[in-house]
């Protein structure tokens, strides 16, 4: 350590200045620094070997245990100290080997606490990120739980709407069959009972149409309506058997006109 550094250090330490000029041109005298001004540079980032250096300087300068305590910690955050002693240096200061020790263990414990608290933090940060993300599980849960209600309820209408689709299309399909059985009996009836001979008399309309002689004017033309609708081509009816009964229908007309 040269003088420079000495009396840098003293003055960090709370030292005035004229205490610190005194204590510098001591050590001098004593041989225990270096007179090597400014000019000459630092070769490493540290200017004392240990805290027990840096314990005895402040004590022989007269700076109290607890300043130096914060003063020797500080340092050795900054890297004026390469290491903490272990209260067993010898050097040309005579040091308190037990105020050494209980200086370094109470760095040592501050450090330990230090170390505990920024722990403490780190794991509480933790638990919120962990909290966090399990609200976010148990948010995205209670999604996914509506949603999989909603498909259910939107499954069991599509099954309940194809079911009521499926008894409508039976229905429909059963309701057609029946109205085609009905045609085709009724379109049977008209071949077996209808008389297609094109000279029959004017009086055997009623014969040919299975009515009664005693049915009305206005009966046989409803059911000449009746049979022509069916027998239509535009209705998938027989062409000669509406052709036959359009005969029929216009002579029935013309016959009766008037009354």
């Amino acid at each position: 350590m040269n003088t420079d550094q000495a009396f840098d250090l003293l003055k960090d330490a709370g030292v005035s200045e004229s205490s610190s000029i005194q204590t510098v041109r001591r050590w001098l005298r004593e041989g225990k620094i270096k007179y090597e001004g400014g000019s000459v540079k630092r070769k490493t980032g540290y200017i004392m070997d240990d805290t027990d250096q840096a314990f005895e300087m402040l004590k022989d300068a007269g700076v109290a245990e607890s300043n130096s305590v914060q003063t020797v910690r500080r340092w050795l955050g900054e890297g004026k100290i390469k290491y903490a002693g272990n209260g067993k240096r010898k050097t040309g200061y005579i040091s308190d080997d037990t105020a050494s020790k209980l200086a370094i263990n109470d760095i040592i414990d501050q450090n330990k606490d230090e170390i505990i608290h920024r722990l403490k933090l780190k794991i509480q940060t933790q638990d919120k990120h962990i909290e966090g993300i399990e609200e976010l599980h148990e948010t995205a849960k209670r999604i996914l739980i509506q949603q999989r209600d909603m498909f259910k309820k939107e499954v069991a209408f599509l099954k309940n709407e194809k079911s009521e689709l499926q008894n409508e299309t039976k229905n429909l399909l059963k309701e057609n069959i029946d109205l085609r059985n009905e045609l085709i009996k009724l379109k049977e009836n008209i071949r077996n009972n209808y008389n297609f001979d094109a000279t029959a008399q004017s009086n055997d309309y009623s014969k040919k149409l299975g009515l009664s002689k005693m049915a009305s004017v206005k009966d046989v033309l409803a059911e000449y309506k009746g049979l022509l609708k069916i027998t239509h081509p535009d209705h998938n009816g027989n062409a000669k058997v509406f052709h036959y009964i359009k005969t029929d229908y216009d002579n029935f007309r013309k016959s009766n006109k008037g009354k």
